[in-house]
């Protein structure tokens, strides 16, 4: 009886997957093999693999990997210092508030900040550096790219340092270890979970990244995200957008594959 209540309860759940995940990516993999003309092909493939488009797929990882690099450089350390405040979950609560607010508005807020006559540049010509080309730069879509990511980079590391059990960093220093060798033997080993999370959450979507390109890089920057909106947006090759599309979803997945993978016999 059980069983079967338990498998009423999973219907709308399967529901869901097939309507808005599996029949999604069904409909991609099918556009995949027409061209422009909606004649059956796998030149599109083939396409795939010629120097633009590998050199494009490089230059997504690149600027993915460095925006996870910094997004875990940054967190890592507010993480842990937000779990020895007083108001712990106020301050998280404050760090997480800028993601409520649409991407395109915190997009025009940062034209805003790092244009010609924006706050950043009035500052280093206070300071005698002189006005700079901030916006339309790798420097300014890192950055931003960054910022929006942060805290979705921050939320599981949090968690997990939250949940470490005081008790193990106090033996490690009783028995005479560094800040160091406790940090890198005892917390961050125990914390892995929650790095491969954060890493895992900021560098897909880091890799599909369009938006910031136009809107803070000025195209400087060349994803797979740039390139699917360009085929499906601008020269209506569906056939060609959906196949830079299955390389990504394949991208996504081994990369989901490779980081969930937990750790055992950890106390």
């Amino acid at each position: 009886m059980k069983t079967k209540s338990r498998n009423l309860y999973l219907i709308p759940y399967v529901i869901w997957i097939l309507l808005f995940v599996v029949t999604p990516i069904l409909l991609v993999v099918y556009y995949s093999f027409f061209d422009i003309e909606g004649q059956f092909t796998l030149a599109n493939y083939k396409k795939f693999f010629t120097p633009v488009y590998l050199k494009m797929t490089f230059s997504s990882f690149w600027y993915a990997f460095l925006i996870t690099l910094f997004s875990l450089i940054i967190a890592y350390p507010t993480a842990y210092l937000l779990t020895k405040t007083k108001h712990k979950h106020l301050w998280l609560l404050l760090i997480i508030l800028p993601s409520w607010i649409n991407l395109l508005l915190k997009a025009y807020a940062f034209i805003g900040i790092f244009g010609t006559y924006g706050a950043a540049n009035s500052f280093l010509e206070v300071i005698g550096i002189g006005s700079k080309q901030l916006l339309f730069t790798d420097f300014s879509f890192i950055f931003v790219s960054v910022y929006i990511f942060l805290p979705f980079m921050i939320l599981p590391i949090f968690n997990a340092l939250d949940e470490l059990n005081p008790s193990l960093i106090d033996a490690s220093n009783d028995l005479g270890a560094s800040p160091w060798t406790t940090f890198t033997r005892v917390i961050f080993p125990l914390t892995i979970d929650g790095v491969k999370s954060g890493c895992q959450v900021v560098f897909i979507p880091a890799l599909s990244l369009f938006m910031l390109t136009r809107l803070i890089a000025g195209n400087r920057v060349i994803t797979l995200g740039t390139a699917i909106e360009q085929h499906f947006l601008v020269t209506q090759d569906w056939g060609m957008g959906a196949t830079i599309a299955v390389f990504l979803i394949i991208a996504m997945v081994l990369i989901m594959v490779l980081t969930g993978r937990r750790k055992r016999g950890i106390l």
